[in-house]
Order: C-alpha cells, then structure tokens, then sequence
C-alpha cells in the first residue's frame, strides 16, 4: 500500500507562513514533497519565505491574505485551485498572544484593556474558523481534505497572565471538534479536522516572560520545566511529524482529536 505516512504531491495551505510555527511545518512539509501554498498578511514574508522554499528545491506559490477578511481568504482559495486545482491540507499557524492580553506578575484580570482582550480572542478564534469556512469549502467539494489547527497547554488548565490566549484557544479545541463532526457527516470520511496542542517552545512571542535578559531561566520557565517530565522546552521542529502524521492516510481513521506535543505537561499533576 506504499508509504502510508506520504504526502507527496498534495497541496498545503499554510496560513501564518511567514511566523516561525507556520515557516518551519511549511519547510518541513516541503521536504516532503507537499506542494506549498505560503499565506501571510505581511508581503515580505509571503515573498521570502516562498523564495526558501523554491530554492531548496520545493513547488511554492504564496499569497498576501487577512485571515480576518472572508473576502481575502474566498479570493485566495480561488486563486490556489486555478493554480493547482485542489486543496488537500490546511494548517491554520495565523494566531498567538498579544503583549497587550498578557497580564504583568503585578497586574490582575481587572486591569486587562478589553480592547486587547478582543485583539487576542478574534485573531486566534476567527483568524482559524474563517480559513476553515474558506478553504474548507473546496474540501467539500472534493470530498477529501485534512485541516490542522493549533491548540495549547492554556487549554488544559488555568495558566496565569493569559486569559484573552486561553479562551481563544480553548475555543479553537470545541471548533475542532464541531468541525471535524459536521464535516464527516455531512460531506463523508475523507475530510478530518484535527488539532496539535503544543507545549513549552522558546519563541519570539514568549521570549522576554520565560528567558531572563541575561539568559538565565525566569520564575516562571523554571515552573514549567518542574511540570514537564522530559525536563525541557521543546525545539519546534519537533512539531513537524505529528502535523505530517494527521494529514497522511496514516491518521485516515482520526478526526476531532486534539494532540499533545509537550513532553508530558499535560498529562504530569506537578506530583
């Protein structure tokens, strides 16, 4: 039956491209054999990165889209199948915190601005469901697709100084899942929609709260690596297989899962 974790030749939405998480599944992807559609909101990056990828080697066409504008994301979608004529994966990377949603060790929820509250919740739970509407659409039609959102350790328990992220997070797993049940029911079993749920990754996001100007650990890294059995931050790369497994043949019978990636945080107590 060949190699049942392939994904040669299959064409794959990669929104958030030009960010670390999106840029290196896209890379990882590439190598792959997936042919690769790079979708950010900044030019540069749409640019640079579909550069990387073709130099290397890979087929790669980008696209500047606003994953919060129906009307980009629609025209997008047209524009990859007059290219390529299908869409087979999603991966909705477009997301994140925002300094403003993240509560300083002094603050308390009180003082959050609601403005940034609404910033944090509305690109990470409207920035995945719009792409899943919009490329989504296509899978119907095709009756075959996988789509891969990104969850978090913030939506297993209560992580302080993030509410605005958790909610939106949160949000993201029950979509998954509503998703993946509508879809499969109404369009049959070759469309899965699928979560991965990342730990602890040192990145520019989360870099001044968990690494101390001088390099040492914060307070706050060292709790996280004292609940983490493995001991140890992960490197984001260590993303990229379980992303290629949930959109092979080989995860043909998961859908609505939501998948740790986090070296045993969130299945260790802290005991």
């Amino acid at each position: 039956m060949g190699n049942i974790f392939s994904i040669k030749g299959k064409v794959a939405v990669i929104t958030g491209a030009g960010g670390v998480l999106g840029g290196s599944i896209a890379k990882s992807l590439s190598e792959a054999g997936a042919k690769i559609v790079i979708l950010d909101i900044r030019s540069e990056n749409t640019a640079q990165k579909t550069r990387e990828l073709k130099s290397a080697g890979g087929e790669a066409i980008g696209f500047v889209c606003n994953v919060l504008d129906m009307n980009s994301l629609h025209e997008t979608a047209l524009k990859i199948v007059a290219q390529w004529n299908r869409i087979d994966i999603l991966i909705n990377c477009a997301g994140g915190n925002i300094p403003g949603a993240t509560l300083s060790p002094e603050q308390n929820v009180f003082d959050m601005k609601i403005e940034d509250w609404e910033k944090v919740t509305g690109l990470n739970q409207n920035g995945t469901v719009y792409p899943c509407l919009a490329f989504g659409k296509i899978m119907s039609e095709q009756k075959e697709g996988s789509i891969i959102n990104i969850s978090s350790m913030a939506t297993y328990s209560a992580i302080t100084r993030v509410p605005g992220y958790s909610v939106a997070k949160t949000g993201i797993n029950i979509f998954t899942k509503w998703l993946a049940t509508e879809l499969a029911q109404k369009f049959g079993e070759g469309i899965r929609v699928n979560a991965i749920a990342p730990g602890f990754f040192i990145g520019d996001q989360n870099r001044t709260v968990l690494i101390n100007p001088d390099g040492s650990l914060t307070e706050r890294s060292k709790k996280v690596l004292a609940k983490t059995p493995m001991g140890r931050f992960g490197d984001i790369t260590e993303l990229n297989g379980a992303v290629q497994f949930l959109c092979s043949p080989a995860a043909s019978f998961i859908t609505g899962a939501i998948l740790p990636v986090d070296g045993g945080f969130s299945a260790f107590s802290g005991v």
